[in-house]
């Protein structure tokens, strides 16, 4: 995947830095969310919006972005012991799937993460 420093979305620019996470959190909506998951080659479905809206009300209640064990954890408190395990939420974002998934929602990257 190449990094750019913008994506168009809506025809408008929105600014990414050089790791590919929104500038400003204020230009994230559900299309812009579908092109940050293109650039990751992820095709987002009803699981990822689920992981993608408990993110964004995670992070409206406690303002940073959850890192792994974390992420698992609320997904296991909040979505269920099947879907509360690092390989189901592997399978729906790639590599890191906080990193990834806080990248798609539009959130900052999480603290701890590499």
């Amino acid at each position: 995947m190449t990094k750019s420093d913008s994506i168009a979305s809506n025809g408008r620019e929105i600014a990414l830095d050089k790791e590919g996470y929104l500038v400003e959190l204020a230009d994230w909506d559900e299309d812009v969310a579908t092109s940050l998951a293109f650039q990751e080659q992820i095709t987002l479905g009803p699981a990822h919006w689920e992981i993608i809206n408990l993110l964004r009300v995670f992070y409206g209640r406690h303002q940073m972005s959850p890192a792994n064990r974390a992420l698992v954890s609320l997904v296991k408190r909040d979505l269920g012991v099947d879907k509360g395990k690092s390989i189901y939420l592997m399978k729906l974002f790639r590599g890191s799937p906080a990193k990834t998934a806080s990248k798609i929602s539009g959130l900052p990257k999480p603290e701890n993460c590499l």
